[in-house]
This record gives structure tokens, sequence and C-alpha cells, in this order.
């Protein structure tokens, strides 16, 4: 089995200046574990890093591009040097475009790409040279309902979440050969309230929005911590619209291609007319020197849970089960007086 989070000592998140990344660092501080800290923007590494320390833990906060190989075997090698071997090791930066397909330029794609898949490639790469020597350790791979269901806007983001999933098996596969008992494990999020909506590339006419139900951040980060406490399970699905998106997919792919068809457009759009001369972040950080500290959460809030009992659940099958069999025999028990 995999090294139970309270047992790590080094754990790394990228994209760890925002969002989902930030939020489950804090969440690891808490456990005193020392965290390298990986993303491009300065302003919000030094941000997250003060958060860690305040907790009482160590952050090493690196600036780093995840879709250069080179950089990021930099990072693990300066992590190596300052913290000693990583324990826990989880992918979570990316970056993407909110526009049609045939609007969203060859270059721009490429990069989407290149950061948000080959990021994971790459910094699974540079863990598994630290963990395999040991022959332990876990890595989470962050992924997406979208991983199992592309959406009209997305296709960038869609298309590199499937790419991550695809990477991820093949792995899976050759550790389970290899007899390894490094482990891997997957977290599909639901849609999140995260700074994504205001530093993406978007063409769309109107603001762009997750598509409701919104969950926080933190509901992600309790999720992620929790797989890394039990990486023994393949994957983890947060939120019920995870569920059912995953799932129906698998049942009707064709009926959902025609119901995002006529919905998905209004449903990833506010009313508020789009800022198209406004920055984005896929090229350069807007968090970059003298830049804003977005922090984890977005513009979402008021319409945002802080909880999602189906996550819970998820993480407590055998809870559940055992649950729901003592639910079922004092069903009987009570149909039989």
């Amino acid at each position: 089995m995999g090294r139970r989070v309270q047992d790590v000592r080094v754990a790394v998140v990228t994209g760890a200046s925002a969002g989902v990344g930030r939020a489950t660092a804090r969440l690891l501080a808490q456990r005193g574990i020392e965290i390298a800290l990986l993303a491009r923007g300065r302003v919000g590494l030094d941000a997250v890093a003060e958060e860690v320390r305040a907790a009482g833990s160590r952050a090493l906060p690196i600036e780093v591009d995840m879709a250069d190989h080179e950089q990021v075997v930099a990072a693990g090698r300066r992590i190596m040097a300052e913290f000693g071997p990583v324990d826990l090791w989880i992918n979570d930066a990316f970056s993407s475009v909110f526009a049609p397909f045939q609007e969203t330029r060859p270059e721009e794609f490429r990069r989407a790409m290149e950061v948000s898949y080959l990021g994971y490639v790459h910094g699974t790469r540079v863990a598994l040279s630290q963990m395999v020597p040991r022959d332990r350790g876990t890595i989470v791979q962050v992924g997406s309902a979208l991983a199992y269901r592309g959406i009209p806007l997305q296709a960038a983001y869609c298309g590199a979440k499937h790419a991550i999933v695809g990477f991820t098996e093949s792995l899976r596969c050759e550790l389970l050969h290899e007899r390894s008992n490094v482990r891997v494990t997957m977290v599909h999020l639901p849609a999140l309230n995260t700074p994504q909506f205001d530093w993406l590339l978007s063409r769309l006419p109107r603001h762009a929005q997750p598509v409701p139900p919104i969950y926080e951040p933190v509901v992600a980060a309790r999720a992620i911590v929790g797989a890394a406490d039990r990486p023994g399970r393949r994957e983890y699905w947060v939120g019920m619209s995870t569920v059912l998106t995953i799932l129906g997919n698998r049942v009707a792919p064709g009926l959902l291609d025609r119901y995002l068809a006529r919905t998905g457009y209004k449903s990833q759009q506010t009313a508020r007319p789009a800022d198209h001369d406004r920055p984005n972040n896929l090229w350069q950080p807007l968090d970059g020197p003298g830049g804003h500290d977005y922090g984890a959460r977005g513009e979402f809030t008021g319409r945002s849970h802080s909880r999602s009992p189906q996550a819970w659940l998820s993480r407590h099958r055998r809870l559940t089960a055992a649950g729901l069999a003592a639910a079922a025999a004092g069903t009987a028990a009570w149909r039989r007086r």
C-alpha cells in the first residue's frame, strides 16, 4: 500500500499558487507535511508559502512551468536537496482556452495540452524517479468529470483530461507488472469556484462560468487528501454531478451529445459581457511580479457548495456499505413483524 498522508514527510503540489492546488496545500500543511509548491506565479507562490508556514509546516515555493520538462527535473532536484525524497506528488497544474474549437488557434491548443497533459507526464516522471528506487510513494492525478465526457467550448481541457486517464491507466499497469509499491490514483472533480474563470483565455461572448452545481475548492482539496490517504483505489469521483456525468455518458453518450449541444453554451456563460481585452495566463502567469494574488476561490462563492455528501460517502465506502446493509436488515426485520 502507498503511505498514508499522516505518514508522509514530503509532498509536492503543482498548480499550488491558486484554486484547488492552493486549497490542497493548506490542508496538507495542517498535517505538518513539508510541501514543495510548484507554479509559475511568484505572487501566488509567496502567498501560499506563507499560509503553509503559518500552519506550522515548511514550504518550498518554486517557480516552474510544468510544460517544460527540464524545469520540472530541476525542481525535483531542488526538492531532493532541500527536503529529501518525495513521498506524495499531486499533479494539478493546468491552463486552457474557453472557445469553440475552430476559434482556438493551433498554438493555443498545443500550449494548453503541454501544460495540462504533458505537465502531468513530466511531474509523474520526476516523482517516479524518486519513488521507484525506494519502492514507495503516492501520485495523485487531479482529473475531472470531463475526463470521460467532453463538452462544447472546452476541447483543449477535455482532450487533456482524457489523455491523463489513458496515460495513468497505462502507467498503473506497468507498476503492477513490476510489483511496485508506488501507488497512482485519480480524483475526478465537478465544477469548482476557482479563479480560472478570471484568468483563462476566453473568446466567449459572455463571461465564463462553471457549469452548476458549483463546489468550493476545499471540497476538491478534501477529496485529494483523502485519496492520498487511500491510494489503493483507482479513482475517486467527487460530487453527484460527476457521478451522473460519467455514468450517463456510459449509458447514453449520444443523448448527452444532443443535450450538451442544446445547453452547453448557455450554461458556461454568465449574463455579463466578456472583457476580451483582459490579460490571460495561457503564456504568462497573471500572478507574476507586480501581479495579483488570486487565492483559492473564484467569484462564485454565493452560488457554491462547501460540502459534498457524495464525496464523503465515496471515501468511506466500507462504512457506507455497512450502513446500507444495517438499514436493509432493519427494514427486513420490521417487515417480518
